[in-house]
Parts: structure tokens; sequence; C-alpha cells
């Protein structure tokens, strides 16, 4: 298994720790454009509950994150990264703004931002190609599954041809594109979801990010879990799943996570997936006894 770290030693020589960034932007899933009421698994906080706060500026926000995590990492080697929505949905005068804000911090060696595919338009692609061109750029785009009938449940809003083009786009200008899978979508089964990873390996995505299914309370996710539509994954099954998605993995594409925190405060199921240290453990120890 080639890991983020495996890949950050190669190209930056070290370890490099990501400090996570708020650009305050929305998503086209809730303002109308596509949709009103976001992905069916996505809480008030659009997959940014650890995210900064955007009221401060970029500078700040890098400052604070920096100061937080001194008592954790010695380095000073930084990812900037913009996880929260949909990070490239505003004006670009907007996003040249806060992308070079971060980009141009001497700490930061890479600026990673997480957007949808049907938001990278060519303006959008032509200012992420000067990014590159200073500092390496990672994108993020959440697939998350090419099961057709799962991206209607889910309410995706966007079809797998989409993410195709934007994977094609991204490449043309080098950058490093990273796909988000969860797994344990309500009806899909293994062979589903090791579909969706053998989709975005063959789509040329360099990086994957496995997600475990987190119901949060406030989605539409959770209603209906509540009325028992779905099961979520027990531990033992989401260890067996990931083991299983990484064998389909090409040893060149980088595993950026084999799960994924969900807030404690808001969370529902699983609860097993609280104690995050037991089951990286739990995880690691099966990736070895498979020679992974």
């Amino acid at each position: 298994m080639f890991t983020v770290n495996d890949y950050c030693k190669e190209q930056f020589g070290g370890k490099v720790y990501k400090i996570s960034l708020s650009g305050g932007m929305s998503c086209p899933n809730r303002d109308g454009t596509c949709g009103t009421k976001g992905c069916v698994f996505c809480s008030a906080g659009g997959s940014g509950e650890f995210s900064a706060d955007s009221s401060l500026t970029i500078t700040e926000q890098l400052k604070k994150a920096k100061e937080l995590v001194r008592g954790k990492y010695k380095g000073d080697k930084f990812i900037a990264y913009f996880g929260s929505f949909t990070n490239t949905y505003a004006e670009v005068s907007y996003l040249e703004k806060i992308f070079y804000e971060a980009i141009n911090d001497p700490q930061v060696v890479v600026l990673s931002i997480a957007t949808r595919p049907d938001c990278l338009g060519d303006n959008v692609i032509s200012l992420i190609d000067k990014l590159n061109k200073i500092k390496p750029v990672w994108v993020e785009l959440g697939l998350q599954t090419s099961k057709s009938e799962t991206v209607d449940y889910i309410r995706r809003g966007y079809k797998n041809d989409v993410y195709m083009a934007a994977v094609d786009k991204l490449k043309r200008v080098g950058v490093h594109v990273i796909t988000h899978i969860i797994l344990g979508l309500p009806y899909e089964t293994k062979e589903d979801m090791l579909s969706s990873v053998d989709f975005a390996v063959k789509s040329g995505t360099d990086g994957i990010k496995l997600q475990l299914l987190h119901v949060l309370e406030g989605t539409d996710l959770a209603l209906d879990y509540k009325e028992e539509k779905f099961k979520t994954l027990a531990m033992d099954e989401y260890i067996d799943l990931v083991v299983s998605c990484i064998k389909i993995v090409p040893k060149d594409v980088v595993i950026h996570r084999i799960t994924g925190d969900g807030p404690k405060r808001i969370l529902i199921s699983p609860k097993w997936s609280e104690d995050k240290k037991r089951v990286l453990n739990a995880l690691n120890r099966a990736i070895k006894l498979a020679n992974l």
C-alpha cells in the first residue's frame, strides 16, 4: 500500500501536516443550482465540521491552526486544505485571492482543494494550472460511488461522465487528483463498492480516500436510518472492505485515507467509529496481515 505518508516522504522529504481551512463557500446542491437539500448524508457543516472559522482571513486561519498543532507536530511543512462544501464554487477573483494567500505561506508545501467535478470550469482550471506552477496542487473530488442507483439516492447531482471529464481536465494540467469513496452507502453490496474504487482508478485518479459512511443528526440519511431502511457497517465488515479495496488499487495510486471522523456530538451510527485509535490499529493490523 502506497500511503500518503510514503508519498509525502518521497515528494517533500518527511511528514507533512494537514491544516483545514474554510473559504466560506456553499454548494450548488444547496443553493438551488442543482438542488436545495444537499447530498443525503451531508450535515449542515458540509463535511467541514473540523474546518477553521471562515470569518478569519486565510492567513489568520493558518496561524491559528499552526499554533494548535505545535504540541504534536514539530515540523514546518503543511498542506493547506480547503475541505468544507465546494471550494471552487465562487467567483474566480475570490478563489484567486484565498488560494494565493494560502499557497504563498512559506510553510505551505501543498494546496489541497476539495470540490465537485461539476464546478471546474475552464477559468477555474486555468487558475489551478497557475497555482500548480508555484507549488503542488491536489484536487479532491467527491465521487462517493459510481453506482447509478446510489448516485440518485444520495442526490449527488451529476453523472459519472462529469467526474471522468473533470479528472481528464485536471490531469492535463498536471494536478494530483484524489477521489473520495464512501463505503457502506445504503443498499450497496461489497461488489458495488469495489466497482466504485475500480471506476475511479480506471478514470485516472492519482489517489483514493476511503470513508466510512457516518449517519449524522440533521441529515435525510438519518431519517431513513431511524426508519430502519438500512443498516450501517459493523467494524469487521468495514475492515474487510478496506482491505479488499486496497487489494485492487494499483501500487502507484496513493491511499490518502482509510477511514474518517464523524463529529461525536451529531454522530448517530456507527458508534464504534468514535474510537478512532482502535479502528486505525485494527485496520493497520488487517492490512499488514494481508501483506498490502
